[in-house]
C-alpha cells in the first residue's frame, strides 16, 4: 500500500510546534485550536510511522527522529517560500522583498550607496538588511533567512555560490605623531612590541592576521580586540595602539590627515570579497540588479593586488 505523503498544513504546524515547545503556542501561531495541532500531529506521525514529538511536563520535545524531520521540513516549506517570492516578483514587476545580509562594515560604507541606486530601479521593493560575521549569515541563508550575503570569502570552501565583487588587504593605521609615519614603515623589531588592534575574533579576517604574523614568526603581544571598525580607528587615533583596517574603511580619515597608511610588514593579508546566493537556484531579476549594483560600487573599493 502505497503510503501518504504528509500535506504542508501538517508540516507548517510540527514546525511551528518546534519553535515554539508547545501546541498551545503553536495553535495560537497559526491562529488554530489546539485539538486541531493535536489531531495534525498524529496524522503526521502515523502517516511516517514514527514519534516525532515528546511532552516533558509542560514542554514539547523533538525526538531524535523529529530533529531529522525538522530539517528536511524547514529545506521543503524554505523552497517553497523562495518559489513563491519569485512566482510574485514575475507577476508584479518592481515589488517584492530582498532579504541581504552583510558584515557590519559593509553595512557602513558599502550598501549605502547600493541601495541608493537598487531603489531608483525598484522603488516598490522592500530591502532588509541583517549584519553580521560572514559565517553566521551564511548559515542563516542555509535555513532561508537570507536571499543574498555580501561578504568575505572563506578560506574552507562554501557550497553556495559566489560571485567576486572586490580585493582589498589589510594596512596598518597610525596616528601622525607615531614613529612609523614619520618613516612610513613599521619598524620590523617593534612588532612584538606594539599594541594591535584587530577586529572581532573568530572572524576570518582576526584568523588571516594571525596567520599573517604566525608566518612572520612574530610572538605578538595580546591584542587589543574591537567588533567594530570605527572603534578601532578611534583606538588608534588617540595612540592606544597601532590599528590593522581596510584602506577604504580608513579613506577619510587618510585625507583628513587623522591617521596615516603604513604597508603591512611580509607579505599582503589579503581578502576576498562577493555575493553568496544558493546554489541550487539562480538570482531573481531583483536579486540580480543588486548584485549588479554592488558589482560596480564594490569595484571603488578594489585595491590592485601587491606583488
Amino acid at each position: 500500500m502505497t503510503e501518504l505523503l504528509p500535506d504542508l498544513r501538517q508540516l507548517r504546524a510540527f514546525v511551528s510546534v518546534a519553535d515554539e515547545g508547545s501546541f498551545t503556542l503553536a495553535a495560537k501561531k497559526l491562529f488554530l485550536t489546539q485539538s486541531a495541532i493535536s489531531h495534525s500531529m498524529k496524522a503526521l506521525e502515523d502517516s511516517l510511522g514514527c514519534r516525532l514529538l515528546e511532552r516533558l511536563g509542560k514542554k514539547t520535545v523533538l525526538t531524535e527522529e523529529g530533529e531529522v524531520f525538522l530539517r528536511r521540513c524547514r529545506r521543503v516549506l524554505g523552497e517553497l517560500e523562495d518559489a513563491g517570492r519569485e512566482l510574485d516578483g514575475l507577476k508584479r514587476w518592481g515589488q517584492g522583498r530582498i532579504r541581504i545580509g552583510a558584515p557590519h562594515s559593509l553595512c557602513q560604507f558599502l550598501l549605502p550607496t547600493v541601495l541608493r541606486e537598487f531603489r531608483d530601479c525598484f522603488p516598490r521593493c522592500e530591502p532588509t538588511i541583517e549584519a553580521d560575521d560572514t559565517v553566521k549569515l551564511l548559515e542563516k541563508m542555509a535555513e532561508h533567512d537570507l536571499d543574498i550575503v555580501i561578504g568575505m570569502r572563506p578560506r574552507i570552501g562554501t557550497t553556495e555560490s559566489f560571485r567576486p565583487l572586490f580585493r582589498d588587504h589589510l594596512t596598518f593605521v597610525v596616528p601622525p605623531v607615531h614613529p612609523w609615519a614619520e618613516t612610513g614603515r613599521a619598524d620590523p623589531e617593534d612588532l612584538g612590541k606594539v599594541q594591535f588592534i584587530t577586529y572581532a575574533r573568530g572572524t576570518e579576517t582576526h584568523r588571516l592576521v594571525e596567520e599573517h604574523f604566525d608566518k612572520l614568526g612574530v610572538r605578538l603581544r595580546p591584542p587589543l580586540v574591537l567588533g567594530d571598525m570605527e572603534a578601532i580607528k578611534g583606538m588608534a587615533k588617540i595612540g592606544l595602539g597601532v590599528g590593522l583596517v581596510a584602506p577604504w574603511v580608513a579613506k577619510r580619515e587618510f585625507d583628513d590627515g587623522s591617521l596615516v597608511r603604513i604597508p603591512v610588514s611580509g607579505e599582503p593579508i589579503e581578502r576576498e570579497w562577493g555575493i553568496f546566493h544558493k546554489s541550487d537556484r539562480s538570482l531573481s531579476l531583483i536579486e540580480e540588479t543588486f548584485a549588479g549594483i554592488a558589482e560596480i560600487v564594490g569595484g571603488e573599493l578594489s585595491e590592485p593586488t601587491i606583488v
